[in-house]
């Protein structure tokens, strides 16, 4: 298992991948930036958490990578629905997206205990 700091990295180059195939097949540029933007966030913010100077500071930017990740699968389900990837596309990114997300919440959770515990 990869750890989710280069999880992260590949779904996001994956995520450039497909933003570039929106614009270049299906000629959609809005949802393309829309999609790269969250896809590529979920890391940046990651490796700012990782750099937090305190637990709260972890917990809010990982936070924020969390809801980043969300708004990912959000768009990687309109995308499907309205036939801009196919199944196989979908399927894959989904499931890199949701391992991400559930990831990232243990993670959150986990800080939570370690800093209610003191």
């Amino acid at each position: 298992m990869l750890p989710i700091d280069e999880r992260t990295l590949s779904f996001a180059v994956r995520i450039f991948y497909l933003s570039k195939h929106l614009r270049e097949i299906h000629h959609e540029y809005s949802l393309a930036d829309q999609i790269l933007r969250s896809g590529t966030s979920i890391g940046a913010n990651y490796e700012e958490a990782r750099g937090a100077i305190t637990q709260a500071d972890f917990i809010a930017k990982t936070s924020v990578s969390l809801k980043e990740a969300r708004e990912t699968r959000y768009w990687l389900r309109l995308f499907y629905r309205i036939k801009l990837i196919n199944n196989e596309l979908y399927s894959s990114l989904l499931d890199d997206c949701n391992s991400i997300i559930n990831i990232l919440g243990k993670a959150i959770r986990t800080v939570q205990t370690q800093k209610n515990k003191k």
